[in-house]
């Protein structure tokens, strides 16, 4: 019976133990300006945002027409 190696695709390149949430500061330091995956036991538990992050993100209210469609598409094709 062989080993089964599973990989789960992180959405940012940094990454911190559950353990080290213990230490906030140092989490916000490391991330500079980037979102954290935060790992327990290599599986991703959630992702810790920096305010500085959110910040930079510009939110933009879709149309009804576009939001509709992109849900059809997406019903079709999932």
């Amino acid at each position: 019976m062989g080993i089964g190696i599973y990989m789960e695709h992180l959405l940012t390149n940094k990454s911190v133990s559950s353990s080290e949430l213990r230490n906030p500061k140092a989490i916000i330091k490391k991330a500079g300006n980037q979102p954290v995956a935060i790992l327990n036991g290599n599986q991703l538990e959630g992702y810790f945002v920096p305010a500085s992050a959110v910040g930079k993100v510009d939110l933009t209210l879709a149309e009804s027409q576009s939001t509709m469609d992109a849900l059809q598409k997406r019903k079709h094709n999932p």
